[in-house]
């Protein structure tokens, strides 16, 4: 008889989302006429940059002839793109040769597979709150206990508040793989190089991997704040870094991120870069060779100018989010080096209260805070990924109707 993975009972997360379409439509539904702002979308907005749609455009050209026409790419990804890859790092002072850069289809999906390659009874630290997919993916892979009483037996919490600035300190107990998300979503916190060593640190003295978002560094305009995981010594030897063309290049639809294993990375003197080719050869046939082209399209001269128009343009908007309500006397963290924003709830209301005073008052949709593990409780996340003239309406609307 077939079973099945029992592991995603204990899932908890979908009830998030589901709850805010639920809120929202019942909102609409009695006030028909009112128009509904949104703050809390993750999605890009901006379209593809000019130099982006001519290289998807020629390689869609090139699937129309004989002659030109191509089926399947090499499963670790387009040795041009990865070498422009390699420049492109080289920039910030760290060498990878292309076997270690691999191709995905987004960072998404990566950050839940790499666990494929580790053992069942490895420990998981998360930080508190957390990007839902790392915490789902532990479950999944069957790393956690029951979720009682807001937490997950088993699973180790890094608490991330205001006293720390939303940068958790490494753990104090065992962990044997630890996510870190750099930019962080949801606060929109960044860590320091010395804030990272502290992380690289730890791992070298506990042979942990640290698996390291970086989907959000285009964001840092800082720049003595790190921008890779191997900008800190010895983290070849204990990191695992992806990264994703999706939220500064508008690719969250045309699906395009990569993996970076190094060879020095060794666990139980095995190279995780030969278990994870091995793994990509099994169940992945390689990102869209379309998709692809329009990559490399944005790691040319013309690509890397035109998409840091598009960072700074949410950037802008997240300024004006920031401002806007820091005037009302709303505290707001992040959207400075990221394009999220975390803004903690006025008079001890809870997250889902002031979600529904957002809601019903100014007519504006964020996203509760304690969907994200239970130290979000007491804020809300807004994103910075609006059109900005809806931007500028919805934080009109909040400084005009807001009863604070």
């Amino acid at each position: 008889m077939a079973t099945i993975n029992k592991n995603y009972k204990k899932l908890q997360g979908g009830y998030l989302f589901t709850e805010i379409a639920k809120r929202t439509k019942d909102f609409m539904e009695k006030n028909p006429k009112v128009k509904i702002m949104r703050l809390g979308i993750g999605d890009t907005t901006r379209p593809l940059s000019p130099a982006v749609i001519k290289g998807l455009s020629k390689e869609v050209k090139k699937l129309s002839n004989e002659k030109t026409y191509t089926g399947y790419g090499d499963t670790e990804g387009n040795k041009k793109l990865r070498m422009a890859l390699s420049l492109f790092y080289k920039k910030r002072n760290v060498d990878l040769n292309l076997q270690e850069i691999f191709i995905s289809d987004g960072a998404k999906s990566d950050l839940a597979n790499i666990q494929s390659i580790f053992g069942p009874g490895n420990v998981v630290a998360i930080a508190d709150p957390v990007y839902p997919a790392y915490l789902d993916s532990t479950v999944i892979f069957g790393r956690t206990g029951e979720f009682v009483n807001g937490k997950y037996k088993g699973l180790v919490y890094m608490e991330c508040n205001e006293e720390n600035g939303f940068v958790p300190s490494p753990p104090k107990q065992k962990a044997d793989i630890i996510y870190l998300c750099n930019p962080n979503n949801p606060t929109g916190s960044v860590a320091t190089k010395k804030q990272l060593k502290a992380f690289v640190d730890y791992a070298l003295k506990n042979k942990a991997v640290i698996i390291f978002d970086a989907t959000y560094v285009e964001y840092i305009s800082d720049e003595t704040l790190p921008k890779s995981i191997y900008e800190i010594e010895g983290a070849k030897k204990c990191s695992i870094e992806i990264n994703s063309f999706s939220k500064w290049a508008g690719f969250t639809g045309v699906r395009v991120g990569w993996t970076i294993i190094p060879m020095d990375l060794l666990v139980e003197k095995n190279k995780l870069n030969s278990l994870w080719a091995r793994r990509q050869g099994c169940m992945f046939n390689g990102a869209s060779n379309v998709a692809q082209e329009g990559a490399l399209a944005v790691m040319s001269p013309a690509g890397i100018k035109e998409n840091k128009n598009t960072i700074a343009y949410y950037m802008k908007n997240a300024s004006i989010i920031r401002n806007g309500l820091s005037k009302i006397g709303l505290k707001v963290f992040g959207g400075e080096h990221a394009p999220y924003l975390w803004v903690k709830t006025p008079n001890n209301l809870s997250s889902w209260e002031f979600f529904n005073k957002l809601l019903n008052e100014a007519h504006v949709v964020g996203t509760p805070g304690s969907g994200f593990g239970s130290k979000g409780e007491g804020y809300v996340r807004l994103t910075a990924f609006g059109n900005r003239k809806d931007v500028e309406e919805a934080v009109k609307s909040i400084e005009e109707n807001l009863k604070l």
